[in-house]
């Protein structure tokens, strides 16, 4: 027996939307590498751009 889901009419959408553009998926894991990815300098103290802690967690 078949599985059937239910598929509601944004999601059927949004599916044929980005079958027709594919460069829209790219484009959203570009924008996501360029916030989130954080460079990596070798050599380089990273922990400058650290916040420091309080001594007592709760102040």
């Amino acid at each position: 027996m078949k599985s059937q889901h239910y598929v509601s009419e944004f999601e059927q959408f949004m599916d044929s939307f980005l079958h027709q553009h594919p460069e829209v998926e790219r484009d959203q894991v570009r924008a996501w590498r360029r916030w989130w990815t954080i460079p990596v300098r070798p050599g380089v103290d990273n922990r400058q751009d650290e916040v420091p802690r309080s001594p007592y967690y709760y102040d």
